[in-house]
């Protein structure tokens, strides 16, 4: 490697071992400078020099796999370009908006709105007791039921809510949301998903920034209960972290910087005058909080980004209810391009925020480009065209420069929030089924019809056996099969190949063999394990007591809980269970009866037994409503979660069960646990 070459590889290096919020702007935007160069000195060599002009069939695989590169490289560089702006952390805001909004005399009433559609009620419930628990005392909670069930009016009835059923179900969310706003009276709306649980803190931390009377919205993180079928079906809950969070830590906070926030649909808080300008919701939309966002900038208003997690819902629980709501999101924000509200077309949008706003759609798009990268090797052993003329030479000087600093920085510019190569093998689940969600939409734009109908993603599911979906498998086993005869032709004598085939044969070996490691990881992360208990377990650590019928309390340690039971470890033997026992672990909820489920050495499992209604509201605001419960993960050394990946491969992850749960970290203060 030349002495420049490794140059360009020690400023990425150095800056991933400093913190990002302590490095000046500089730097990051010296880091963007130098990927910028990188690339745009990768594509001239590769136009100028990397072409395979020696046939018609080699041109062609040689122009779109250049066009395949250029398009992932360039838009992967609009997204870094888009964090030259300082980025907005309005953490350390709150206090002392809190404290200036105190002292004022605007207490304005506000209107929380829990829209629901069929969710099993354990679920609807859990965000009701939430909602209904609020430090902020001037709120008045809707359920807003398009199922017009009886169960949840007298839900609603008894949590102290008032309850609403529209005739009709027309616009989906949006149309349930504005009947709604035609009904509440409240200076401010907040909208909460009916999976989604508040914390009690969270319209006290919020209501601080609508003080501005410009402020039109005000969007908070979302974060999950449960770990996505990708984490779980691999057994990587430790190791990954969801998509999510790379959203809501780097790009909502980099969009901030623009004024482009985008309104994620759950967890905000708005003004309803401001809701009231634009004819509310914005309906006929797929994404109908994407373009309502968008239309709220549009007439002039703020819309700002608090990076705090103050809720947390539910993701997906199975591989393909998870790919669906992926697919859904796509059609929405594709939808959007065609919108008046959409980024496109939306007036008063300075250019920056019409990029910011288009780059989230450019995203979508990607997912061509990513399935052709999938089968271009397949020209090599199966065609035997080279579709690009790489030397080890050329790899050295232009490829390893590039893509040696893009995964050396992006860990670091995501803030941590995701891996730069992990996260691309986990994500080819995703490739073919997002392809035919666009070159599906693209079909329906040239025959004039864009609607769709707007499905709830499955919530709390039990599943007795484990399962996987046909329409996922087959793609990929397919692409398996093509990818292990590619590899067979490319590992077998061919003297008859010309020199330039047989010297692209070591390049198309590496590239086949990487991607039959990423089929073989999406394979396994399709299937489900069975779920015979569909409540969420949180992974925690802290000091309890055991007590046996009135008896002597055992000191033990909570390694896992969960609103139907709690998994506990002693420091020596586990004693002897006895019925009528309780377990104690903090002031704020009481002791609570249990019941033996299993015993494996110091660790007993132990069920919830008989909890009143009260006793069992108390248990889910300790669990989901106290402040500061989720925290920010950071994304472990990816060389070592690649160690762990590829284990999971070749030998699965036990199948989550009592004492081998499938659980979600939180974290404690010391007023959460403990006596005082």
């Amino acid at each position: 490697m030349s002495w420049w070459a490794l140059l360009t590889l020690l400023w990425p290096l150095w800056l991933s071992r400093r913190p990002e919020t302590l490095t000046p702007l500089w730097g990051r935007r010296s880091l963007i400078v130098l990927i910028g160069a990188l690339t745009l000195r990768y594509l001239s060599w590769r136009v100028s020099a990397s072409l395979n002009l020696t046939s018609v069939t080699s041109i062609n695989l040689s122009l779109v796999l250049l066009i395949t590169e250029g398009w992932l490289l360039l838009s992967g560089l609009i997204a870094i370009s888009l964090a030259w702006k300082r980025v907005p952390d309005r953490r350390g805001q709150i206090q002392a908006l809190h404290q200036h909004w105190q002292l004022s005399e605007w207490r304005p009433a506000i209107d929380l709105y829990v829209p629901t559609c069929g969710e099993p009620i354990a679920v609807l419930e859990r965000s009701l007791i939430g909602c209904t628990q609020q430090s902020y005392p001037n709120t008045t909670v809707w359920v807003l039921d398009d199922s017009g069930r009886l169960e949840v009016k007298q839900l609603a009835s008894r949590l102290g809510c008032r309850y609403l059923h529209r005739p009709d179900r027309v616009h989906a969310k949006a149309g349930n949301l504005n009947h709604g706003l035609s009904h509440g009276q409240g200076e401010l709306v907040a909208v909460m998903d009916a999976d989604f649980i508040p914390q009690s803190d969270f319209l006290s931390s919020c209501i601080g920034f609508l003080a501005q009377p410009d402020v039109g919205l005000l969007q908070t993180p979302q974060c999950f209960l449960n770990a996505d079928p990708v984490m779980r079906n691999l057994g990587m809950e430790s190791w990954l972290l969801s998509d999510e969070e790379s959203f809501y830590r780097w790009i909502q906070p980099v969009r901030d910087g623009w004024g482009a926030v985008v309104c994620s649909g759950t967890a905000f808080l708005a003004r309803r005058s401001a809701l009231q300008s634009i004819g509310g919701f914005v309906e006929g939309a797929i994404s109908e909080d994407f373009v309502t966002g968008i239309a709220l900038r549009a007439k002039g208003w703020q819309l700002l980004y608090l990076p705090k997690k103050l809720s947390a819902g539910l993701a997906a629980e199975t591989m393909a209810d998870f790919v669906r709501q992926r697919q859904r999101w796509a059609e929405g924000t594709l939808q959007s391009l065609t919108l008046p509200q959409g980024p496109l077309r939306s007036p008063n949008l300075s250019p920056g925020q019409r990029l910011a706003y288009l780059e989230g759609a450019l995203h979508w798009f990607n997912s061509l480009p990513r399935l052709l990268l999938l089968l271009m090797p397949l020209s090599y052993g199966l065609l035997g065209v080279v579709p690009i003329l790489l030397s080890w030479q050329n790899a050295r000087d232009y490829l390893l420069p590039l893509w040696g600093t893009l995964l050396l920085s992006v860990g670091w510019l995501n803030r941590g929030s995701r891996g730069a190569l992990i996260s691309e093998l986990t994500g080819w689940v995703l490739t073919v089924p997002l392809s035919l969600t666009l070159i599906r939409h693209g079909t329906r734009l040239l025959r004039g019809r864009t609607s769709h109908e707007f499905l709830v993603t499955p919530k709390h599911q039990r599943r007795d056996r484990g399962s996987c979906s046909a329409q996922l498998v087959l793609p990929l086993l397919l692409l398996t099969l093509l990818t292990l005869i590619n590899l067979r032709g490319l590992l077998l004598p061919a003297a008859s190949l010309d020199p330039i085939a047989l010297s692209g044969r070591p390049i198309g070996l590496v590239w086949a063999s990487l991607n039959l490691v990423s089929l073989l990881i999406a394979l396994r992360a399709c299937w489900d394990p069975p779920a015979s208990n569909p409540a969420p377990w949180q992974q925690l650590s802290s000091e309890a007591w055991l007590e046996n019928n009135g008896g002597p309390r055992h000191p033990c340690r909570i390694n896992a809980i969960s609103e139907t039971g709690v998994e506990v470890s002693f420091t020596g033997l586990a004693p002897e269970f006895v019925i009528n026992s309780r377990l104690i672990w903090c002031d704020n909820v009481a002791a609570l009866p249990v019941t033996l489920v299993r015993r494996r050495g110091p660790q007993l499992a132990l069920a919830w037994a008989g909890l009143t209604q009260h006793q069992h509201m108390a248990l889910i605001h300790w669990l989901y409503g106290r402040p500061d419960c989720w925290p920010d993960r950071k994304a472990k050394q990816e060389w070592r979660a690649l160690l762990i990946l590829i284990s999971r491969v070749i030998r699965p992850a036990a199948t989550p069960g009592p004492l081998q749960r499938s659980k979600m970290p939180q974290q404690l203060k010391g007023a959460d646990c403990g006596f005082r």
